[in-house]
């Protein structure tokens, strides 16, 4: 059919190409976006808009280009039989043997990761302790991570690194200990961000994702050793059995988890304190400690032993009007001072339950965020005086000065409490203390309330979790190892302005491709003249 004879509509068909090019430049721009919000440099528009419009816009661009055939079919049977298809024909398969070559070494390196730290400072690289307890493995090691409100991507980035060199023994995943408890409380977890690594029938729990934690906990799982601790026993103290208005069988069950070996001391019975003790934990006697228990007890600390102290109000107990021997030993040999007091704290809901308001720096408190609070019903609270040489203290919890420590315990009945500046102790108020000699190496944490570390306290907020950590430093177990990290040298990046980045943006995305297509154009055209 000649020119002349091709019916009006014939003329416009070079529509649908242009359509179809319109489309395809949509598709790439939609595409780009993508790209901009996830790198987080744009963020107009949800992910799930910008691929409905990708796959709109790529859907319009086949069919436009469909259109064009069925209209063009002698034009578009010329493109592919025609010297131009010849040449493209070329390109084609050069173009295909690229992406092939691609694909392989993508497939290789897919298959046979290895990473290689080109930072100067060395900083994304293990350390040499880490790296052979990970060659030394004699069994997989699984990790479990949870994570309920913390971010993942640093712990993530920490725990690749581990089983990039690990020779397949290292796996991780991670548990939501929200809407998993079982799982959290098999596993003895208390808190946020903790790690538990398991080896056939052992486990030990990293308190938080670093490089030390995970590589003690490796450490301890390739090398197991005792770890005995004992709950002084004879004074009326709570049950480390399940049952009875007052138990400590969760913070038994969860020290087990940690393959602590949790035993009861008698010592008016035994009359010695057992080699294997790594701390001595004498939680709410109802009853004084007695002068000679103290004695056996001074002497085990002296030689290194540790002591957790949880002594509640003298109200609450059976003390009377007696001397305390453990609370003196407490003042004379460390300058802790546990006050005649209960804790009023106007900021609980429950005036009688003190909450922390801050903590200080110490391994105790390291991992406790704001979000885990610790709440310790009826509490007494704690004075630090001048120690004695070689011993170093640490208030470790404060409440908020909204608080005070009340000594009137003779208020009539309905009489309402308030705070008497000639006779109560005004907040902040020191909750819980630590302290270490220098020189024998032992250990004291003292608490004014042993309430919290109950069964029906223990995993309120953050106390398990305090509790936990106090027995850990107690017993020496956070120190294993000491790992310094690299620290990366400091660099200063001035970002661009709006402008700036715009012109980086359009270099990238528009000109530097508008390059190569105008010199695919051109040499089109020049062979096109040359016949």
């Amino acid at each position: 059919m000649s020119k002349k004879q091709q019916p009006a509509w014939h003329g416009y068909t070079f529509i649908a190409l242009i359509a179809a090019g319109l489309a395809f430049l949509s598709t790439v721009l939609f595409l780009i976006t993508r790209g901009l919000l996830n790198i987080g440099m744009f963020s107009g528009a949800t992910a799930e808009t910008l691929n409905r419009g990708t796959l709109i816009s790529l859907g319009v661009t086949v069919l436009a280009l469909a259109l064009y055939a069925m209209l063009e079919p002698d034009k578009v049977r010329q493109a592919f039989t025609g010297r131009q298809a010849k040449y493209g024909s070329n390109i084609a398969v050069t173009s295909l043997a690229f992406l092939g070559i691609l694909f392989v070494v993508n497939w290789f390196v897919y298959n046979n990761p290895k990473n290689w730290d080109v930072t100067q400072d060395k900083v994304n690289t293990l350390a040499p302790e880490t790296l052979q307890a990970l060659e030394t493995l004699p069994q997989p090691v699984e990790a479990v991570a949870f994570y309920a409100t913390l971010s993942t991507e640093s712990a993530t980035e920490l725990l690749d690194k581990f089983k990039a060199n690990s020779n397949g023994k290292f796996t991780y995943r991670f548990v939501n200990p929200d809407t998993d408890p079982l799982a959290a409380r098999e596993a003895g977890i208390t808190g946020d961000g903790k790690i538990l690594l398991r080896m056939g029938d052992r486990k030990e729990i990293a308190n938080f994702a670093s490089e030390t934690e995970l590589t003690k906990a490796l450490i301890k799982l390739i090398n197991p050793e005792a770890r005995a601790v004992y709950f002084l026993t004879g004074h009326g103290e709570p049950s480390l059995d399940t049952g009875g208005d007052v138990s400590l069988s969760t913070a038994k069950r969860t020290l087990e988890s940690k393959n602590y070996t949790v035993n009861s001391l008698n010592l008016l019975a035994e009359n010695k304190i057992p080699e294997d003790a790594l701390a001595i934990i004498i939680a709410g006697p109802v009853k004084q400690v007695s002068e000679y228990e103290v004695q056996l007890l001074k002497k085990y600390v002296d030689e290194g032993g540790s002591l957790v102290v949880m002594e509640d109000p003298l109200l609450l107990t059976e003390f009377g009007d007696s001397p305390d021997p453990l609370a003196a030993y407490l003042a004379s040999d460390w300058g802790i001072q546990l006050n005649n007091d209960i804790i009023i704290d106007l900021n609980s809901q429950q005036a009688l339950n003190a909450i922390s308001a801050s903590a200080s720096e110490h391994p105790i408190t390291r991992n406790l965020s704001a979000n885990y609070l610790i709440v310790m019903p009826q509490a007494r609270s704690i004075t630090l005086s001048t120690p004695p040489a070689d011993v170093t203290q640490t208030a470790l919890l404060f409440t908020s000065p909204n608080s005070w420590g009340e000594t009137n315990f003779t208020n009539a009945q309905g009489e309402q409490i308030s705070f008497d500046a000639n006779q109560d102790l005004p907040g902040p108020l020191t909750m819980a203390a630590a302290a270490e000699n220098a020189t024998t190496q032992g250990r004291v944490v003292v608490f004014g309330n042993s309430f919290f570390a109950t069964d029906q306290m223990f995993d309120v907020y953050g106390n398990g979790n305090f509790f936990i950590n106090s027995v850990d430093w107690a017993a020496e177990q956070e120190n294993l190892i000491n790992i310094i990290p690299n620290t990366p040298t400091q660099r200063t990046f001035i970002p661009p302005g709006s402008f700036q980045m715009l012109i980086i943006l359009l270099g990238s995305v528009l000109l530097l491709p508008g390059l190569v297509v105008f010199a695919g154009i051109t040499s089109w055209l020049a062979r096109r003249r040359q016949g």
